[in-house]
């Protein structure tokens, strides 16, 4: 397993350069509309560190992050490749959720995996989210990961495209993959107590593992290279659109269900903190400004 969890991590990696290099070259090529004449965003990259309890080496990734960009108010993308043991409360977590009581004698495991959140200067542009990873433990291994919009003002042909767009590249590995990912994505980005959808949907999936690795991990990358053909054309088209105040603040005001959401119910949030990975890392999918009614 040494060698698939290398060839994951490197396209974890690799995946993270593509989108980084998309997005700088949105930056580039914003010529018209709003904030043209701001300087065109860069990423700042970091290295995080996972903090293990006994000092040893746990493993840690990249955090890049573009801030007050002419496209993107906020975003980043973070790498990692993380190890070591799970604590009590993750163990008994997988022991429950996942069917794995032998993680209470053997706790250790490796994580690798590649996460995205942006949030958009123009409110007619959707922010979104992405991720992808491969969790291993001696009791089992799996993938995760989806791509969800969440518009503030949404555009029916917007969804209609994104959407599309995940189901072509489902429908390359079995055509039940898109309706069921899809309705676990329905689900999981739901905020109970508001009683509502954070966004628009997309595809979600966890606990991916049909015990063929090599045919797991091609569809992993699929959902992986859907991502900026899903949404740069939809940046493009709606990053010169005028806007108004009403509506900056509808995107100020939605962002606040985003970061309940990602406070409140995501995994990937609650696993990160609770193994000690880099806070500033695991929260920078928070937005830089929000608003709350």
């Amino acid at each position: 397993m040494e060698s698939e969890k290398a060839r994951a991590s490197a396209w974890f990696h690799g995946l993270r350069d593509d989108i980084v290099a998309a997005f700088e070259g949105l930056e580039d090529s914003h010529e018209t509309g709003p904030f043209v004449d701001e300087p065109a965003g860069r990423f700042v990259v970091s290295e995080t560190k996972r903090a293990s309890d006994d000092g040893t080496d746990a493993g840690g990734g990249l955090m890049s992050v573009m801030r007050g960009g002419r496209v993107f108010e906020k975003v980043g993308v973070n790498v990692s490749a993380v190890y070591g043991q799970l604590g009590e409360r993750a163990q008994a977590a997988m022991a429950s959720r996942k069917g794995l009581p032998g993680m209470r004698e053997d706790p250790r495991f490796w994580a690798s995996g590649i996460s995205l959140v942006a949030h958009m200067r123009n409110p007619h542009v959707p922010a979104v989210h992405m991720n992808t990873r491969m969790f291993w433990t001696p009791h089992g291994w799996w993938f995760g990961g989806g791509s969800d919009l969440n518009p503030c003002i949404e555009y029916e042909e917007d969804t209609a495209h994104f959407h599309a767009t995940q189901k072509a590249y489902c429908d390359r590995h079995d055509a039940a993959h898109y309706p069921r990912f899809k309705t676990w994505a329905d689900e999981y980005f739901f905020i109970p107590h508001r009683g509502r959808a954070r966004g628009v949907g997309g595809i979600f999936l966890d606990d991916y593992c049909t015990g063929d690795w090599q045919a797991d991990f091609a569809f992993v990358q699929d959902v992986g290279r859907a991502f900026l053909p899903a949404f740069v054309p939809l940046v493009e088209k709606r990053r010169a659109q005028a806007f108004t105040e009403t509506e900056k603040d509808a995107q100020l005001i939605h962002r606040g269900l985003y970061a309940e959401y990602n406070l409140v119910y995501d995994r990937g949030t609650k696993f990160g903190l609770e193994t000690g990975h880099d806070a500033n890392a695991v929260l920078m999918s928070l937005p830089p400004l929000a608003k709350w009614v």
